[in-house]
């Protein structure tokens, strides 16, 4: 049973606000540093400011956190989506099950920007990307990632 636009922009915004609550008090996105820009259905913006915690012996950003950083803003473009929303509300969710990063810059300072979009939504699979920049607005690093849309007894299988 389809909702009227109005109740269908109201649930979305409800769930999104949801999302943004949720974020903020993750225990992994704390650790990290992460803060949740921008999400909508099939796009979403994060940030996460350099530290030297998460730095390798040289200073520079760990590789694993900006790969992190593209993995969460990947999976909140998916977030807002019509299958991840149906998923979520039948109790199930997503997985990850491919995650490439390449690294163009090093980052040894400031904030590191994470533009993520879906590619291509299917049922089961999907496909997505993410830029990430530096303050300056180059460009430190390109992801792209497959998710799978799980259902709630996948998910609790062991």
């Amino acid at each position: 049973m389809n909702q009227p636009a109005d109740a269908a922009d109201d649930s979305l915004d409800k769930e999104r606000r949801q999302l943004f609550e949720f974020f903020k008090t993750f225990p992994f996105n704390k650790v990290m540093g992460m803060e949740l820009l921008e999400a909508e259905p099939g796009r979403s913006r994060l940030s996460m400011s350099w530290r030297e915690d998460l730095c390798q012996p040289a200073g520079i950003l760990h590789g694993g956190a900006i790969a992190s950083l593209a993995d969460t803003a990947i999976a909140h473009a998916i977030l807002l989506t019509p299958a991840g929303r149906e998923s979520r509300a039948q109790g199930g969710g997503m997985v990850s099950v491919d995650l490439r990063i390449k690294y163009l810059r090093p980052v040894s300072s400031g904030k590191v920007f994470c533009n993520a979009r879906v590619s291509r939504l299917g049922r089961q699979v999907i496909h997505a990307a993410a830029t990430l920049t530096d303050s300056e607005g180059k460009e430190v690093a390109h992801g792209d990632s497959i998710y799978m849309i799980v259902t709630r007894d996948q998910l609790t299988k062991r």
